[in-house]
């Protein structure tokens, strides 16, 4: 008696061991092998639009990807994990996605943390191709690239653009010292210089100081600018716009891709952004079949809250490294390195045509060489300049 009993007792805690190796085979209960992507952005906190876009505009591409049969008959799957933005906890986000058993990654979705990201990921050569972090370090290594332009592109771009269309011939900037803000105004401050532009005033904020810009705007006001250059994030520029407002500050607003989400900003008189000017690869109201499709598709599963430029990088940085993978020949049984040296290879060697971008291309160092967009908003929308 006392024999059947162990014997039984054997057999539960057998039972219960084998259910459990079942449910770690594979990538998921079915035991179906995929092709692993990890993602960290803010999920949540002041920058979630950019975060939530990305995740969001990833998901979507993965899933019309996985819906005709996936990558070299491989489905992609994609863990995203909340940062907040901050570097330490992008770091904590990248070792929870290694232990998961990421294979490659679009690394963080804003530049301090994907720095942070990217030295570990450089390390275990693990691949990256972050759709929107633009510093340049973001991709230092030859593991990295990037869809988005790097924040010194967008600086020399911006100044190009306003001296070519004669938008100001004295311009005041409002820039945060991160490394976001000041890689734009750093190269758009030499470039205005050399076009003939006068930088009349440059104020700066930091993020224990970033809600009374009232000091900053008089300056401005004062200095007789015709424009005021804001190298910011949207978060900071609504507070300006409409401190600027109260203030009766009277100038024209440029601003790069950091300004895109600002009309979608809760709470915001979007009013308040009429006529302001940004550098962006996405507007929502294109007409190409690209961003046609994008739009609907998007709009019908998320939601238009988060429809911004992050969300139209990370849905064609999907499609980009479907494009990549296919040619590399990747499988869901290569490890992350392998991985890696495959996609770094082929990622020169493709020309990608999507919703930001025609004829995208990428240079050894992982920057893509594209054209840029200009869009001003007039009632509340977007439109290409």
């Amino acid at each position: 008696m006392k024999m059947k009993k162990v014997l039984a007792v054997l057999l539960a805690v057998t039972m219960v061991v084998l259910c459990f190796a079942a449910c770690g085979k594979g990538n998921d209960t079915t035991g179906e092998k995929t092709i692993k992507i990890g993602l960290s952005g803010p999920l949540t906190g002041d920058y979630a639009q950019y975060g939530n876009g990305v995740k969001n505009g990833a998901q979507l591409a993965i899933d019309e990807i996985n819906e005709k049969g996936g990558v070299n008959g491989v489905k992609l799957e994609l863990n995203a994990q909340d940062d907040e933005g901050d570097p330490e906890k992008a770091v904590n986000a990248y070792n929870t996605l290694k232990d998961w058993g990421m294979q490659l990654s679009l690394g963080t979705v804003t530049s301090g943390a994907c720095i942070a990201f990217q030295g570990v990921a450089k390390v275990d050569n693990v691949f990256v191709l972050t759709p929107s972090a633009t510093a340049v370090p973001a991709i230092e290594g030859d593991n990295a690239f990037r869809v988005c332009f790097s924040d010194p592109s967008q600086g020399v771009v911006s100044a190009e653009y306003i001296a070519a269309n004669k938008l100001a011939t004295k311009v005041a900037v409002i820039y945060q010292t991160n490394d976001y803000s000041n890689g734009i105004y750093n190269k758009f401050a030499a470039k205005a210089k050399d076009l003939g532009l006068e930088i009349v005033t440059a104020q700066s904020f930091t993020a224990d100081n970033n809600k009374d810009f009232s000091a900053q705007i008089q300056a401005v006001k004062s200095s007789g600018a015709d424009l005021l250059f804001l190298p910011i994030y949207y978060s900071e520029a609504t507070l300006i716009l409409k401190q600027a407002k109260d203030a009766g500050l009277n100038v024209k607003f440029f601003g790069c891709d950091g300004l895109d989400g600002i009309l979608t900003m809760e709470n915001f008189d979007t009013s308040l952004a009429e006529d302001v000017m940004l550098l962006t690869p996405f507007a929502e109201n294109a007409t190409d079949e690209y961003t046609s499709n994008f739009v609907k598709n998007y709009k019908a599963k998320y939601g238009a809250d988060t429809l911004n430029q992050f969300a139209a990088d990370a849905y064609d940085a999907i499609y980009i490294i479907k494009q990549a993978a296919e040619k590399a020949g990747i499988t869901a049984d290569m490890s992350a390195s392998e991985t890696c040296d495959a996609l770094k290879a082929a990622m020169t060697q493709i020309e990608y045509t999507g919703v930001t971008a025609k004829g995208m291309t990428w240079t050894a160092d992982g920057e893509p060489q594209k054209s840029p967009i200009v869009v001003r908003i007039e009632n509340g929308a977007y439109t290409i300049l």
